[in-house]
């Protein structure tokens, strides 16, 4: 040991920056894919490029209501003739003679031997002939084919994630069927003889079981496929059962509580019995007590017990987790700059996710705290709609103060 080291210093503290990336080195892409219908895709991650077997438009077509003609034809004060119409689906079938035009609809091909629209508010109409009026130029209003995809080209890359977006594209192409990353699995239970399931009366001592429910709604977001193993009692057996099950059944284990060094419960003994954990304690407030590590071949994640701390540490160092093995790429959260309009305490130390909740005011996003910012405080994260970042270092912050938020849930109008 060296000299200057003091024997009975607490062990410092890991940034949760340095921990994300410890633990993505640990984990990677699943390796398994399927094939489902487009209709069946949102929320799913491609597992190969896509590329569009036609082009796009596959015709030339209007993108406005009007008449269709040759440019080349026009001559001041002599009308075009018309001599029929294109409407989307029923095409002009018949031929483009000079000084004539045809009435078209949005979205309706353009014949051949026609190369502008001109819309229909600037247009003398009398009878069937067809006064075209301060044209713009040759090709005004047409949609000309290939000019957004030719055939070849890739639409859609591996690990793009489907949203309605993406499903509209894909439909444009023609793609029914596609190609994805299985989805991934995750167990997860509570353990506790305190835990009461919803809808039950509650003993002295006891309370309900909030932490597996919000873990429900964060993994059903993330779009993976969960296993809810419900509420297990504080019984050794019963316990390494539950782990040897979710482990068997799932890509990724989590529970929440337990994972304190020096809890007097089962849960960490028997983590330390039946798989490779690493019990860390990180520089984040709520959170600090986080586990990680295998159960067989899944992947653990043990939560702390506190519900808010539950949350944050989900948020901040298991969606990351679940978003690589989905392979999708990893990204930084969105990050704002907002200006505080409440005081905030915070000693230096940790890095705090302290709630807030982000709003404009006059063209200035201002963000506000939630409260009191305990950790088993679950309202406030129902209250908040992003998180106030403090650095390790900072100390209190004064209303007016510009602070770092990182939005969720929110819409600013």
């Amino acid at each position: 040991m060296p000299a200057n080291q003091d024997p009975c210093a607490k062990p410092s503290l890991m940034h949760p920056e340095q921990a994300i990336q410890e633990l993505l080195k640990q984990v990677e892409a699943l390796d398994c894919h399927e094939i489902v219908s487009l209709s069946d895709s949102l929320g799913r991650v491609l597992a190969e490029d896509l590329a569009s077997s036609i082009d796009l438009p596959p015709f030339n077509n209007s993108a406005m209501d009007g008449y269709a003609f040759n440019f080349a034809d026009l001559q001041q004060d002599k009308p075009l003739t018309l001599v029929g119409q294109s409407f989307a689906g029923h095409p002009y079938q018949g031929k483009c003679e000079p000084n004539t035009c045809i009435r078209i609809m949005t979205g309706a091909p353009v014949p051949s031997g026609y190369d502008t629209v001109q819309m229909q508010e600037k247009v003398d109409a009398k009878d069937e002939q067809i006064f075209i009026t301060a044209p713009k130029a040759k090709g005004a209003n047409v949609r000309c084919r290939g000019e957004e995809v030719t055939t070849g080209t890739k639409v859609l890359s591996a690990g793009t994630q489907i949203g309605a977006a993406e499903m509209g594209v894909l439909a444009t192409i023609g793609a029914s069927q596609l190609r994805v990353t299985r989805q991934l699995k995750v167990a997860f239970f509570s353990t506790g003889d305190e835990l009461r399931p919803i809808g039950s009366e509650l003993a002295p001592g006891q309370i309900y079981d909030s932490n597996r429910y919000s873990i429900q709604g964060l993994l059903s977001r993330a779009n993976v496929e969960w296993i809810d193993m419900g509420v297990i009692q504080d019984d050794r057996e019963a316990i390494r059962q539950a782990f040897r099950n979710a482990a068997a059944s799932a890509d990724m284990v989590i529970t929440s509580g337990g994972v304190s060094v020096g809890d007097a419960d089962y849960t960490k003994q028997i983590l330390d019995e039946e798989g490779e954990i690493t019990f860390w304690k990180l520089a984040i407030k709520p959170g600090k007590p986080f586990a990680f590590g295998r159960i067989g071949k899944a992947i653990f994640c043990g939560l702390p017990g506190n519900p808010v701390s539950s949350m944050v540490t989900f948020y901040k160092l298991v969606w990351p987790l679940i978003n690589k093995m989905q392979g999708l790429p990893q990204s930084q959260p969105l990050q704002l700059e907002a200006k505080l309009t409440t005081d905030i305490r915070k000693l230096p130390g940790r890095v705090e996710y302290q709630r807030g909740v982000l709003s404009r005011e006059n063209g200035e996003l201002t963000v506000a705290v939630t409260g009191s910012q305990g950790s088993g405080m679950l309202t406030s994260m129902s209250v908040a709609n992003c998180f106030i970042v403090l650095s390790q270092e900072q100390e209190n912050a004064k209303a007016g103060a510009l602070v770092t938020v990182e939005p969720f849930n929110s819409v600013l109008c």
